[in-house]
């Protein structure tokens, strides 16, 4: 089965935004944690900017989306895809 990876990324409108794809396997460095058969991959350097979130899949009227909350966020954006620190 993929594995889910998630990085952050300079940019967005608050000046980090995550990042989510695919993998086939992880990189050297990289964590990994397993809920509910769910593989999710991220590297060292994101981590330190989402330690202590959750990643969740949310469905609603507007559609389908991985939705973070990272309790180190000072700032977000509407759509919830970036954040600042």
């Amino acid at each position: 089965p993929a594995i889910l990876r998630l990085a952050v990324d300079g940019g967005g409108c608050s000046g980090f935004q995550y990042r989510f794809e695919l993998a086939d396997a992880p990189e050297d460095e990289d964590l990994s944690s397993e809920t509910d058969g769910v593989r999710l991959i991220i590297d060292p350097i994101s981590l330190d900017l989402v330690a202590g979130s959750t990643v969740d899949f949310v469905e609603s009227l507007g559609g389908a989306a991985f939705r973070v909350e990272n309790p180190q966020a000072a700032a977000g954006c509407g759509c919830g895809s970036s954040f600042g620190i």
